[in-house]
């Protein structure tokens, strides 16, 4: 179809509105988050909603709305079961932070320290005397985790509680509605657009559904496996099972950003290692262990899993997904990182159903 300058304007005021769309998204975020997390927790609970609603018990139906309030009751108590087996890990592994020795656990890597001090001296030509890579780094693991810092992150997790709380009663009170009314989301986004385009929202919006719960749930199975494997493989070398799920815990919740989450926890996981050796291995065996075990697991879950969960569950080219992170990473940090693929699949359903036109987008909507 040729361009023409009809519709060269209808794609420039389609941009216009487009970015003004995703400025009140920016601007309303919180909020808009809510919303989102009570439509995929609305998809997801949506087939248990339809299954109680259509129990009969002598001659009694069961309501919709009371449908939707077990179904509600049972995905908080799926939470609720996950959170009470892993928060104490975190609060445990945090007491144990606060009454370390940083000064003994340094000493436990006196070798590979002291050889990495010859080689700064060398190459600085720094005295022995003005500078301790020892003292340095017991310093700053200090300075990292002290009473003072603990404090401030006990702050920082009531802070958060109540904001989960604000949050969570704002989710279960959308969500609620979203189960008990059918097709409530739908009618929310489609009264915002003229009814011409009524027809072309609805079928974004059946795209984006199936393109966004292929991936949350795979995202979620992916991060479920690894936690198991990670926590499994520590456990055979010997670790304390606490110590392992926490490691397992903190490499599955990292995996759900991108690239950089997976890093970030192995760091952290080394970092723990360190703190708290496998017993009978020295610090410097223990972190070549977990190191390695992370990298070896990551390099499958890389290669294996997630060409498949981020090319195949979104419909798009594993090249086209990695630049699409890459630029929402500088763009907006971590958080891009997190939102760029199911963002991305956002834009591109709706621009296959507006803007098809387009040899640009119909390259990069093909697959949908």
């Amino acid at each position: 179809m040729k361009t023409t300058p009809q519709t060269f304007l209808k794609f420039i005021a389609g941009t216009a509105i487009a970015a003004a769309v995703l400025f009140l998204i920016w601007y309303f975020s919180s909020i808009v988050v809510y919303i989102l997390v009570s439509a995929v927790l609305a998809v997801m609970g949506r087939p248990l909603v339809n299954r109680l609603a259509a129990l009969h018990v002598r001659g009694w139906r069961v309501p919709r709305w009371l449908a939707a309030l077990v179904t509600l009751v049972v995905i908080w108590a799926l939470f609720a079961l996950c959170c009470s087996l892993f928060v104490p890990l975190v609060f445990n592994k945090i007491n144990q932070f606060s009454t370390v020795d940083f000064a003994s656990v340094v000493n436990s890597i006196g070798e590979p320290i002291a050889r990495v001090q010859r080689d700064l001296q060398n190459l600085f030509a720094l005295s022995e005397s003005s500078f301790s890579l020892s003292d340095e780094l017991t310093a700053m693991f200090r300075q990292m985790v002290d009473m003072e810092s603990v404090n401030w992150l006990f702050s920082s997790v009531v802070g958060v509680v109540v904001s989960s709380v604000i949050a969570l009663f704002s989710i279960s009170f959308i969500t609620f509605f979203f189960l008990k009314d059918d097709g409530l989301f739908y009618s929310m986004v489609t009264a915002v657009f003229p009814e011409r385009y009524h027809d072309n929202i609805t079928r974004a919006l059946d795209s984006v559904t199936v393109l966004l719960s292929r991936y949350f749930t795979g995202i979620l199975s992916e991060s479920l496996m690894l936690t198991v494997a990670v926590t499994l493989v520590m456990m055979a070398f010997g670790m304390k099972a606490a110590d392992a799920a926490f490691i397992g815990l903190v490499m599955g919740v990292m995996n759900v950003v991108p690239y950089a989450g997976p890093l970030i926890g192995g760091i952290f996981s080394v970092f723990v290692g360190i703190i708290t050796p496998i017993e009978g291995m020295t610090v410097g065996h223990t972190a070549f262990v977990i190191a390695g075990s992370l990298l070896i697991l990551k390099g499958l879950d890389d290669f294996v899993v997630q060409p498949t969960l981020y090319s195949e569950r979104v419909k798009a080219h594993p090249l086209e997904v990695f630049l699409v992170i890459l630029i929402a990473g500088s763009l907006a940090g971590i958080l891009g990182m997190l939102l760029a693929i199911p963002s991305y699949t956002v834009i591109r359903v709706f621009a296959k159903e507006f803007f098809s036109q387009f040899t640009l987008v119909r390259k990069l909507t093909e697959k949908i």
